[in-house]
């Protein structure tokens, strides 16, 4: 027992109150009981979205604290009668009743990605209209204002023109599509390689752009990947143009995934083994290149695993190609098949060629990327809906259950950053590699994951998971001051804005994560869980396809129909309702469409 006080953060359920003594009694999420002593000082709110006043509800304590609510509360640990006497100093109320969570209102999750498109539309561009991507920067401070760093990379931008793709999708907004397709064509004409020799597109890493010039940079400048190509950059850089792509039917965004495709089929495949290596040098184009050093003949998670969720399932959304079946099919059978371990609850996450464990590479050696496992577990799912198998829907499951109790914080919530993957002798738990810090993107994971598990008519403990991951994630990481979300928070949901972990835009940051948590739990919450409709918004170019496919997301078969659809504002009736297709007319400009989709009753 600790013989000083401390400060921390209970996550828990109400168990009881004695309004008499203001003491509540409190159960963590891992069962522990906790009793919480009120003081004249404590106050308390209401959980809120961006852009929302705050809610006080300091007055209601004694009303809201009742059996069963969820709530946070973060106080002061005394050592005193013979143990520890917790004074709750703050409380946050996930909901206005004992069983809502306000996560869970209709419009939360739209709202909270038109907040997240303002603050990076204003940041990057202010006013401008249209919006100039020569202006763009990596780097944006914690309020969004620009440093004196000039360097444009490539998959920022892609993940920037992803969300606003998104914002569009959810909420028809005029200008994010605009931006979205600005962006685009900011990376066709300045961070595109096309390569006539060898009929393929790669993608610069970015451009320096001090001084008025651009500087192209063709090699990654990150310190992992420094003067290598990494097939994640080349896979990131598709993951804006892609989710654009879905809206308009851009012919030359098709034309350039399908040439950055050639890239990966040809220079990153592995012919004898199977799967992508990780990268390639950029002389010869080669994955066995000296040149290449720790990276030489290696495969990960990401040149593995992340073509699904950054661009090739929402090309087979948009285009309804096998071959992109294909290849999600070949990446999830290589996951099911060599990323599972008897003797961990994680998935190994490195590899040499043969697929023989890599434990000894860089700064990961033996070590697991919680919100990995959490992405891994979300994706089988959703490639499950597009070629089901037993396989998937087991490792998912084995990943959803097992998972909580070595990468999620149950007594305080939200989830962990990296961890070992294994125990030390002597140690009862995995220790943490770093902290015990929480990132964002690590929470969005296990949203979604458990969102989707729970979608999916799994074990009634996914949506309590998913509702505590939403809960952590949605009084924690927002930032009412300057806007956006944070990037880390500390154990007890504190702001950590120390270094580039301070920052809301960096290699690491965009709009991305963000911006796809609150499209997917838009989607997955209304279709999936809640039985509640949903309405998306194309605009298709008069080059488009005349077929326009309006699934929001790879969706177990027949569990949502297309109700009704409406272009230029008026009632249209040539779509398929159980295809989810909308068959578009001749044209000589654009079509706005927007695409009524309603869950089936099972």
């Amino acid at each position: 027992m600790t013989d000083f006080p401390f400060s921390d953060l209970v996550a828990a359920r109400v168990t009881g109150y004695d309004r008499r003594t203001r003491v509540a009694d409190l159960r963590t999420h891992d069962g522990r009981p906790v009793r919480a002593e009120l003081t004249p000082t404590t106050s308390a709110r209401f959980l809120r979205n961006l852009g929302e006043p705050g809610a006080d509800a300091t007055g209601e304590l004694d009303e809201l604290l009742e059996p069963g609510r969820p709530l946070f509360a973060y106080g002061v640990f005394y050592p005193d009668r013979g143990g520890h006497v917790f004074e709750a100093k703050d409380i946050v109320f996930c909901g206005r009743s004992a069983t809502e969570y306000a996560f869970e209102e209709r419009g939360w999750w739209v709202r909270q990605l038109a907040e997240l498109a303002r603050f990076y539309r204003r940041a990057q561009f202010g006013t401008a209209a249209p919006a100039d991507f020569a202006d763009y920067r990596t780097v944006l401070r914690l309020g969004g204002d620009k440093s004196d760093h000039h360097v444009q990379e490539t998959d920022t931008i892609s993940r920037l023109v992803y969300g606003m793709a998104s914002a569009f999708l959810l909420t028809g907004e005029e200008d994010y599509l605009r931006v979205a397709e600005s962006g685009t064509e900011y990376l066709r004409e300045h961070m595109r390689f096309v390569d006539r020799d060898e009929d393929v597109v790669y993608w610069y890493h970015g451009i320096d752009v001090r001084g008025g010039y651009h500087e192209k940079l063709f090699t990654s400048e990150f310190g992992d990947d420094y003067h290598a190509i990494p097939a994640y950059e080349q896979i990131y850089a598709l993951a804006g143009p892609a989710q654009t792509y879905r809206i308009t039917g851009d012919p030359r965004i098709a034309d350039d995934a399908e040439a950055t495709l050639r890239l990966f089929r040809r220079f990153f495949r592995d012919p004898e083994h199977g799967g992508y290596f990780s990268h390639i040098d950029p002389l010869r184009l080669s994955p066995h290149e000296e040149s290449l050093g720790p990276n030489r003949a290696r495969k990960n998670w990401n040149s593995i695993g992340d073509h699904a969720p950054a661009y090739l399932v929402n090309l087979f959304l948009a285009t309804g190609d096998e071959r992109h079946a294909d290849m999600l099919e070949e990446t999830f059978d290589l996951i099911v098949e060599h990323f599972p371990d008897e003797g961990s609850p994680f998935v190994r996450e490195r590899f040499h060629a043969d697929w023989t464990p890599d434990t000894g590479h860089g700064w990961q050696q033996d070590r697991a990327v919680v919100g990995h496992n959490l992405k891994i577990a979300w994706n089988l799912l959703r490639m499950n809906a597009i070629r089901p198998k037993a396989a998937y829907r087991e490792l998912a499951a084995r990943i959803g259950k097992s998972l909580p109790e070595y990468g999620a914080d149950l007594r305080r919530g939200g989830w962990y950053d990296v961890v070992e993957r294994t125990t030390a002798p002597g140690h009862g738990r995995h220790r943490f590699v770093w902290h015990d810090r929480k990132a964002w993107w690590q929470q969005e994971q296990a949203i979604l994951a458990y969102l989707v598990l729970a979608g999916n008519g799994g074990d009634p403990a996914f949506l309590d998971q998913a509702r505590q991951a939403s809960a952590f994630y949605n009084a924690f990481f927002l930032d009412h001051d300057e806007g956006g979300v944070y990037f880390n928070v500390l154990a007890s949901g504190i702001p950590y804005l120390l270094g580039t972990e301070r920052l809301k835009g960096s290699h690491s940051m965009s709009m991305y994560h963000a911006s796809e948590l609150c499209y997917l739990a838009t989607v997955y919450q209304r279709l999936l869980i809640g039985g509640e409709p949903l309405s998306l918004w194309f605009r298709p170019r008069a080059d488009a396809g005349r077929v326009l496919r309006v699934a929001p997301d790879a969706l177990p078969p027949g569990r949502v129909r297309l109700d009704w659809v409406e272009v230029d504002g008026r009632p249209y009736a040539g779509y398929d309702p159980e295809r989810l297709l909308v068959r578009l007319p001749a044209s000589d400009g654009e079509l706005t469409v927007c695409a009524h989709l309603s869950p089936v009753d099972r």
